[in-house]
C-alpha cells in the first residue's frame, strides 16, 4: 500500500527488524521445501499407485464384461460353448482363457475343451476376484482370475500375470508398488505372497479400487529427502538467500516511510483522495449506455491513481470501507447531480457495497441523501452486494433491504457464480440484479463448462425473473453472445474502460439519440 508520510528515525527493533525479516524468508523457505518434499513424495506415491489402479480396472472391466457376456453359456455342454468361449479370448488382449462352471467343477475351458476341475467359490474375495501363484499349466505364474456367478453356474476369466507386472513395474518405476487381493500380494518380482506387504520406508500410499476387491500399496523403499534436496532444492535455496537480503533491504526502506495502513486510508479519507470512475453499463439491443457502475480510485498525492485492489482488501478488512464508501456517494452525487439532464429516466448508477455496510440502517439515509440530488425517476440506485464477507441475514439486514426497496433502490449480486454463498443470497434476501462474473464471460466460445456455467446463470435470472448484467466484455463474439442469450446489460472495455467524471459526463453528452442535453455545456466538460 501507498504511504505518504515518513516515520520517525529510531533505533532498537527498527534496526533489529530488517534481519529478522531478512532471515525469516530462508527459515521459512528452509521448512516448506522440507514440507513439499514429503508432498511431493507422498503425491508421487498416490498418483503412481492411482495410474496402477486405474489400469488394472481396465483390465478387469474386459474381464468381466467378458465373464458376465459368458455366464448364461453355463450349463450348455462343452462341444456346444467351446468356440464361443475361445473367440471372447481372441477378442481380449488381456484375457488368457474363459472357463465354464457347473455345480463347483469347471467342466469347459477355452485352452483344453472339455475338463473336470473342482472350484472352490471362497478363494475368491467378495466372490468375484483370486490372486493365484500360478495353475498346472503355468506353476508359478502368477493369474488373476476374475468369476461371475449365478446360483451353482459360473463363468470364470483369466488375466496373465504378465500384465500386472507391467504395470506394477512400468506405472510404478522408482516405488515399491504390491497388489493386492485379500491376503495375498504381488510385488515387482511377479512372486504371489501371503500375509503383509513390506512397509515403506517413505511416502507410504494405499488404494483400493472402487470397483473391484483389491487395492495397491507400497511407497519409497529408502530415504529420498536427501536425493531431491541435492537434485532439486540447492539451486532454490540460493535463491531464498538472495531473497532474504532483498527482503531485509525493502524492510530497512520500508520501516523508514512506512506509516500504519489505518493511518494512512484515514489520512486520505479526511484529504478526500478517494474519487469516483465511472464505468458505463449498456442496454441490450441499441447498446446505449443504459446506467453505470461507480468505482472507487484513490488519487494518491505521492503515487498517483492506485489500483483498488491495493487499498480496497485493507479498508475491508480495518471497517473504513464504510466511511470511504459515504464519501464515493457523495462525491457521485455532487458530480452527477448538476448535468441530470444527460441522463434518460430510469439512468442506473450502481455502488458497490459489502456486508459491513449492511449492519445498520446508515445505508439507508445515505441513499436518500444520494437520490434527492435528482429529479424523481432520473436515477435508479443500484447496491451492488460483493461477497467477500459473508452476509448474515439478521433482523436489521432484513428491514434495510425492505426500506431500501421501498425507496426504489435495487440489489444487485456482484460477481454471481464465483462466490461461497450468491445462492444463499438469493434465497435469503430479495434481490434484483445478478451480475455475471468476468471470469464466466471471457470464456465464451471457449471452455465448455464455463460456458454451461454461464448458460445456467442465465436459465437461473430468467425463471426467478431477475435482471441480469454481464461484466468484462471485451469481444465482439462475447457482445454477440450474451444478446443471443437475452442478457439485460452489459458491461466492458468492448464499450468504455472506468473514467473520471468529466470524461463520463462529455462522453454522454456525445452520445447520438441522447434525449437530453445541458442548456450550456459546463466549462469543465469542454476542457475534458
Amino acid at each position: 500500500m501507498p504511504l505518504s508520510r515518513k516515520s520517525r528515525s529510531g533505533f532498537g527493533w527498527r534496526t533489529l527488524l530488517p534481519w529478522m525479516v531478512g532471515a525469516f524468508p530462508i527459515a521459512c523457505g528452509i521448512a516448506v521445501m522440507n514440507w513439499q518434499i514429503e508432498r511431493d513424495l507422498q503425491a508421487g506415491s498416490r498418483a503412481s499407485a492411482q495410474q496402477v489402479i486405474e489400469h488394472v480396472e481396465r483390465i478387469l472391466d474386459g474381464a468381466s464384461r467378458t465373464a458376465i457376456a459368458l455366464l448364461p453359456l453355463a450349463g450348455t455342454p462343452c462341444a456346444e460353448a467351446q468356440l464361443l468361449l475361445r473367440g471372447e479370448v481372441t477378442r481380449n488382449a488381456f484375457i488368457r482363457s474363459t472357463n465354464l462352471v457347473k455345480q463347483d467343477r469347471l467342466y469347459c475351458s477355452s485352452l483344453f475343451g472339455a475338463f473336470d476341475e473342482p472350484v472352490t467359490a471362497s478363494d475368491y474375495v467378495d466372490g468375484h476376484l483370486w490372486l493365484m501363484d500360478g495353475n498346472s499349466v503355468t506353476p508359478g505364474h502368477p493369474l488373476l482370475i476374475y468369476r461371475a456367478s449365478d446360483k451353482d453356474r459360473a463363468a470364470i476369466t483369466t488375466v496373465d500375470g504378465d500384465h500386472l507386472l507391467m504395470a506394477l513395474r512400468l506405472l510404478g518405476a522408482g516405488h515399491a508398488l504390491y497388489l493386492r487381493v485379500g491376503s495375498a500380494w504381488m510385488g515387482r518380482d511377479g512372486i504371489v505372497h501371503q500375509g503383509p506387504a513390506p512397509v515403506a520406508i517413505s511416502a507410504p500410499v494405499f488404494i483400493a479400487s472402487a470397483h473391484y476387491p483389491f487395492s495397491v500399496e507400497g511407497g519409497y523403499m529408502a530415504p529420498q529427502s536427501s536425493r531431491l534436496w541435492r537434485s532439486h532444492y540447492l539451486a532454490l535455496l540460493g535463491l531464498l538467500a538472495v531473497l532474504g537480503v532483498l527482503a531485509g533491504v525493502a524492510c530497512h526502506w520500508q520501516v523508514r516511510r512506512a506509516t500504519s495502513p489505518r493511518a494512512e486510508l484515514r489520512r486520505a479519507l479526511e484529504a478526500d483522495e478517494f474519487l469516483p470512475y465511472f464505468q458505463p453499463v449498456v442496454r441490450r439491443g441499441d447498446y446505449r449506455w443504459a446506467g453505470a457502475e461507480v468505482l472507487m480510485r484513490w488519487n494518491h498525492p505521492s503515487e498517483g491513481l492506485v489500483r483498488p485492489d491495493l487499498f480496497i482488501p485493507y479498508a475491508e478488512h480495518s471497517g473504513q470501507i464504510v466511511a470511504m464508501t459515504r464519501s464515493l456517494i457523495k462525491h457521485t452525487a455532487s458530480s452527477l447531480a448538476p448535468y441530470a439532464a444527460l441522463m434518460d429516466d430510469g439512468f442506473h448508477i450502481g455502488i458497490n457495497i459489502t456486508a459491513d455496510h449492511c449492519r445498520s440502517l446508515e445505508l439507508l439515509d445515505d441513499c436518500r441523501a444520494f437520490l434527492a440530488h435528482f429529479p424523481p425517476g432520473r436515477v435508479i440506485l443500484t447496491l451492488e452486494l460483493t461477497e467477500r464477507k459473508l452476509l448474515e441475514p439478521s433482523p436489521t439486514t432484513l428491514e434495510l433491504f425492505e426500506q431500501l426497496h421501498e425507496i426504489g433502490v435495487m440489489i444487485a449480486l456482484d460477481d454471481f457464480g464465483t462466490g461461497q454463498s450468491s445462492l444463499n443470497y438469493l434465497r435469503q434476501f430479495k434481490v434484483d440484479y445478478l451480475k455475471i462474473d468476468q471470469s464466466f464471460v471471457a470464456l465464451i466460445g471457449g471452455d465448455a463448462l464455463s460456458v454451461a456455467v454461464l448458460e445456467t446463470i442465465i436459465e437461473l435470472s430468467v425463471k426467478l425473473g431477475l435482471g441480469i448484467v454481464a461484466e468484462g466484455v471485451e469481444t465482439l463474439v462475447q457482445r454477440d453472445y450474451l444478446e443471443q442469450h437475452g442478457v439485460h446489460f452489459q458491461q466492458g472495455y468492448l464499450y468504455a474502460k472506468p473514467m473520471p467524471a468529466a470524461e463520463f459526463l462529455q462522453t454522454l453528452a456525445a452520445q447520438p439519440a441522447a434525449s437530453r442535453l445541458p442548456q450550456s455545456t459546463p466549462p469543465e466538460i469542454m476542457r475534458g
